[in-house]
């Protein structure tokens, strides 16, 4: 179903059972599946591919060769149709990709609003992308791996399968992320090592220098006291209370994963 108000190419192919909303501008050679859901204000510039069940939030803007909604690259992907998800006002570069779930593992890709993938960024099957990310040029993310709010991956880095990157996070360009990254934390590396925290993102999300100073102390805490990782966050959880944003890092170590995690000490421990 195609609104009166979309603008569709006629050198672009919109198959039978697509659904446009308002306002769609759809520029030429692109090619949309019947499956494909494109919300009001969805812009494909040129020379796009929207293929497989495929949802696009409202304001998206995608750029020529970008090949959105493939199947899953996992050498377990069956023939059942699985999902893509993709929130509003995201813009996505030219050569991005982005694939569906898995069958195994709940069948459906999850990306939030407001995020931006530069070009040839590559999001795989069954990961969990919050809002306001940015993944810059050739950042790769394999299989089941979460991004959480806001986090920052420069250009180049890969996430490990099932890896966790933290709320606000900064993973520096070519480093190799084989373990969770705590929010707010940057790492750098190939092995990636955590080398600290992301102060100068804390700052322009408008944290207090009290805050800041606050999180720093948790920090050294967790890594440099006397017992695990794990140990050491369980231990001052109560000292931080009044701090959501230790807490937040806090709770992340507490949370199960199937990874280690990101330490200063190269690779992870628990």
């Amino acid at each position: 179903m195609t609104v009166s108000s979309a603008k569709i190419h006629p050198a672009s192919v919109v198959e039978d059972g697509a659904v446009i909303g308002e306002n769609v501008k759809v520029g030429p050679f692109c090619y949309i599946g019947p499956n494909v859901v494109l919300g009001d204000g969805v812009e494909l510039l040129s020379h796009v591919v929207v293929i497989g069940r495929t949802t696009i939030g409202k304001g998206t803007k995608i750029f020529p060769g970008a090949v959105i909604g493939g199947d899953s690259q996992s050498v377990h992907h069956s023939a059942v149709d699985t999902t893509l998800v993709i929130g509003e006002n995201c813009t996505i570069r030219e050569g991005v990709t982005m694939n569906t779930g898995t069958v195994e593992h709940g069948g459906t890709t999850v990306v939030g609003n407001n995020n931006l993938f530069l070009a040839y960024s590559h999001v795989a099957h069954d990961c969990r992308l919050g809002n306001n990310i940015i993944l810059s040029n050739n950042v790769m993310l394999a299989g089941h791996v979460t991004v959480e709010d806001r986090a920052i991956l420069g250009g180049g880095s890969a996430v490990h399968q099932f890896t966790r990157v933290g709320k606000q996070a900064f993973i520096g360009g070519l480093s190799a992320v084989s373990y969770d990254v705590i929010p707010y934390g940057m790492l750098n590396g190939n092995p990636g090592v955590l080398s600290g925290l992301n102060v100068v993102g804390m700052t322009r999300a408008g944290f207090e220098r009290p805050v800041i100073h606050a999180v720093r102390r948790c920090y050294k805490q967790i890594f440099e006291g006397p017992e695990s990782i794990r140990a050491n966050a369980a231990a001052i959880r109560d000292e931080y209370l009044d701090c959501p944003p230790a807490l937040e890092i806090l709770d992340f170590i507490a949370a199960d994963s199937d990874r280690a995690l990101s330490s200063p000490n190269r690779g992870g421990k628990a």
